[in-house]
């Protein structure tokens, strides 16, 4: 497996040369740095620390001064490991482009979903709307009886779907294609949606859908800024 990191921008359409319309997802890739190596025989398994996009270093906190250092680069505002077997041949400092995967791979995008606030059991839940009549007009939305059958009746269990704050969850979007990748702009062009708000973090990697890789397509008039 190997594996990025870069934020989402917000999607767009491409259209192929014979006129199917594809719906792709921006996502910038700032140049990521090895700035910590796992191995074996010191960790018992084989992981990279990749950082992403220069802070200060009063912003930094001690451990990722630190190891910014020792990768001779500056502290970084994001810090994700990332199992990968396929790089562990990179060292301590070196740098992770967009051109790490092709066009035509198949890759899992995980974020963190859009937050949405307190939303009822309908919405969070799926649950079905309770009857309009025999005197429900007014709990139409309501949970309803939170009792369970037996000598329980007079506890909630554990996990009950009720109303609460719904968003913010760390998920995978599995198996999506890289329509095109830029490496004048550094952005991949990922076909379908992703998790997560514009500029949200993203981690791209291989899937582990059993198909890695399918044909690439071809593109109409994709001209980056620096060739026009």
């Amino acid at each position: 497996m190997k594996g990025l990191l870069g934020r989402k921008l917000g999607m767009t359409q491409v259209f192929t040369n014979d006129g199917t319309l594809i719906p792709v997802t921006v996502v910038e890739v700032t140049p990521n740095v090895v700035t910590q190596k796992k191995t074996l025989e010191n960790d018992g398994y084989v992981a990279l620390q990749l950082g992403m996009e220069d802070i200060t270093e009063r912003r930094a906190t001690k451990a990722n001064i630190g190891h910014a250092k020792k990768a001779g680069t500056a502290p970084k505002r994001f810090y994700r490991e990332l199992k990968s077997d396929e790089m562990a041949d990179l060292e301590v400092g070196a740098t992770v482009t967009c051109d790490l995967f092709a066009e035509g791979d198949m890759v899992d995008v995980q974020g963190i979903s859009r937050g949405k606030g307190y939303m009822g059991a309908v919405y969070r839940n799926n649950q079905a709307l309770q009857p309009r009549s025999h005197g429900a007009s007014l709990v139409r939305r309501a949970v309803g009886s939170l009792a369970t059958i037996g000598r329980n009746n007079g506890y909630i269990n554990k996990g009950r779907l009720m109303a609460g704050h719904e968003g913010t969850y760390t998920t995978t979007n599995q198996n999506l294609q890289i329509i095109k990748v830029d490496t004048a702009n550094n952005v991949l062009l990922i076909k379908g949606n992703v998790p997560g708000p514009r500029k949200g973090l993203v981690i791209v990697k291989t899937t582990t859908k059993p198909v890695k890789h399918v044909a690439p397509v071809e593109l109409v008039n994709y001209i980056t800024e620096k060739e026009a």
